[in-house]
């Protein structure tokens, strides 16, 4: 029999407002200097011939953070414990790990050293295979905390970093 979430769909979508919400509550204080990055800017298409200039390692951190970013949003927003969960949860557990590692390999935020950010790498790193083991020791609440937590913390508000101006995603797809 599979496994179900009692959990409907919309709770999902309050909870990513409302982290997204605290974001935003947090990062007022520094409002003028973001707002101030987005002034004048138009809709254009994507910058690709700055994509191009980026390293190897870069463009595959963000095919793969887009990737697990998709995947996740389908993941939860469908029911659980079914067979397209399931396929799709192995795709976006490869997904998240290649992010993960590929991060390791990035520094720039912080000169040439590692930043806060990657804590969340390092984390995600040992996350992925503890909420995996706690599925498969049918341990459901842990594992449904874990790749919740690993989705919210380590890739939305990641996400949401990337988009500071002056960033590569914000020069990319704004700038």
């Amino acid at each position: 029999m599979p496994q179900t979430t009692t959990k409907p769909a919309y709770r999902q979508l309050y909870v990513t407002l409302l982290i997204m919400g605290l974001i935003a509550f947090a990062m007022w204080p520094f409002r003028a200097q973001i707002l101030g990055g987005f002034a004048g800017l138009a809709p254009h298409a994507p910058d690709w011939s700055l994509w191009a200039r980026q390293s190897l390692v870069l463009q595959l951190h963000i095919v793969a953070a887009s990737a697990a970013l998709v995947i996740g949003a389908v993941l939860m927003l469908r029911p659980k414990g079914r067979g397209l969960h399931k396929a799709l949860g192995w795709s976006w557990v490869a997904a998240m790990g290649t992010t993960a590692v590929s991060s390791l390999f990035m520094t720039g935020l912080n000169g040439d050293a590692y930043s806060l950010i990657h804590l969340l790498s390092g984390w995600t790193v040992v996350a992925l295979p503890m909420a995996i083991y706690a599925i498969r020791r049918s341990n459901l609440a842990i594992h449904r905390r874990m790749m919740t937590g690993l989705f919210y913390g380590g890739l939305l508000v990641a996400a949401a970093f990337a988009f500071i101006p002056g960033r590569f995603m914000f020069e990319f797809l704004l700038g």
